[in-house]
């Protein structure tokens, strides 16, 4: 935070405390994200302009308040990604391993899950499911077999695979541009303990549905019969695109050696993919494949970001967030053990509960206001980790813990396979509860038994 906006705020705002006016605005905006009433942008938007009009920001202060790096790299990646999914490559991944199990349904459903979780790592939880279920409806229609053990660890696995890299998910983008983490970190740090999640939620969708599972031999046959080829509706395009997807994940993992921000290195195989996407094309047809690019970014996520980093930023200045840090240093006696296993529960049932973009957006800067007086930034990775581990996999706890779970629960109802909201938590919460506690066990074991933290 710069000290210059902080001395520019006025102690009293509408004759209360600055403090005061900041945490009501704040407080009212998430009721109203969690209610659902109002578009999320509008509110994040409203609220932000109401900070500005309050005077406890103004209208530079708030531009510094907004991380661009990661709206670039949410721009880059969804350009990127809205592209290659016109190619049909996620379809021709699920039938091709549908096959390679010779369309046993047990084996597809662990292999559906592992497709999920990888293409979620990535790529984005949300478009993987939107592209992965469609797929999953298909295959098991044709087996004869309930669709609702697929959606449900097609869920799990997207949240939990999500997690594993820098741009698996959203709360991982703003940890990794708030910290300037590298997309290794995230891969070395992280991957462990989510394939040793996966093993647990296959294990389990194994032992409980997978015996269960059976389609006679006309009905697999009927699988077999499908053509993987024939998912793929454009090959150059398909080329095009790995190529780029390819080139931005090798920048990702040499970006802190070439001193490049992640947001520029999206940015860059967005446009370069656009470029490749219109090569040859006539003026106006190129204008407007360009138009229909930028039509795939989820432009309301970028403005409820914008707006979400300027309230937050309000919270900062007003020095709510470093009030709040110090409270929590003290219930934590400056332990950073302490901590990590406070923040990876609290991260994880707050975000079962509420989304947690805005929960994360709001703990980071808390954090960073800790980091001083508990022994700096190296000391306190764990307590980075946890938050990251606790918010990811706390997605999995409820319904509408994460964007992934209310898309892939209104596409079932479409098919006719609804996922109730209790239905639904008899699965979650035991498998929210087991992978946030293996979370728990690894970075205690890692930072505190082996590092010697305390």
């Amino acid at each position: 935070m710069h000290g210059a906006d902080l001395m520019s705020v006025p102690q009293l705002v509408w004759g209360l405390d600055a403090k005061v006016v900041a945490v009501a605005i704040v407080i009212l905006a998430y009721v109203i994200l969690f209610t659902e009433k109002l578009n999320r942008a509008v509110v994040a938007l409203l609220a932000a302009s109401i900070m500005i009009f309050a005077g406890i920001l103004t209208q530079n202060t708030a531009i510094k308040g907004i991380d661009f790096n990661t709206l670039a790299l949410l721009i880059g990646m969804m350009t990127i990604v809205g592209i290659s999914e016109k190619t049909g490559i996620f379809q021709y991944v699920a039938i091709w391993g549908a096959k390679k199990v010779k369309a046993n349904p047990r084996g597809i459903l662990v292999v559906l899950g592992v497709v999920t979780a990888v293409f979620s790592a990535f790529l984005d939880n949300v478009t993987t499911v939107l592209l992965i279920v469609p797929v999953t409806f298909q295959i098991t229609k044709k087996l004869g077999v309930p669709t609702y053990p697929f959606l449900l660890m097609e869920i799990f696995a997207s949240n939990i695979g999500g997690t594993a890299t820098l741009i698996g998910d959203p709360p991982n983008i703003l940890i990794g541009s708030a910290l300037g983490l590298s997309f290794t970190d995230f891969l070395f740090e992280l991957t462990p303990i989510v394939t040793l999640c996966m093993i647990f939620l296959i294990g389990v969708f194994d032992f409980f549905w997978g015996r269960r599972l059976v389609s006679t031999e006309n009905r697999r046959q009927a699988v077999m019969a499908l053509n993987e080829k024939e998912a793929i509706t454009d090959k150059i395009l398909l080329i095009k695109s790995l190529c780029v997807l390819f080139l931005v994940i090798v920048g990702f993992i040499l970006a802190e050696h070439l001193h490049i921000a992640n947001g520029t290195i999206a940015m860059f195989g967005g446009s370069l993919l656009m470029l490749l996407y219109t090569w040859g094309m006539g003026h106006e047809e190129r204008d407007n494949r360009i138009e229909k690019a930028f039509d795939l970014v989820d432009w309301t996520t970028i403005f409820f970001f914008a707006g979400l980093f300027v309230i937050v930023y309000g919270l900062e200045v007003t020095g709510v967030l470093s009030m709040l840090g110090e409270k929590f240093i003290e219930i934590t006696d400056g332990s950073i053990k302490k901590a990590s296993l406070l923040i990876v529960w609290v991260s994880a049932l707050v975000s079962a509960a509420i989304d947690n973009i805005p929960f994360v957006a709001t703990m980071i800067p808390m954090i960073k206001s800790m980091e001083e007086a508990m022994g700096g930034r190296e000391m306190m990775m764990p307590v980075w980790w946890a938050l990251s581990l606790g918010a990811c996999f706390g997605g999995n706890g409820t319904l509408i813990g994460a964007s992934a779970n209310v898309i892939v629960a209104g596409m079932a109802s479409r098919e006719g396979h609804p996922i109730s909201f209790l239905g639904f938590m008899k699965w979650s919460i035991p498998i929210m509860l087991m992978t946030v506690a293996l979370a728990t066990l690894y970075l205690y074991t890692e930072y505190f038994i082996i590092m010697h933290l305390e």
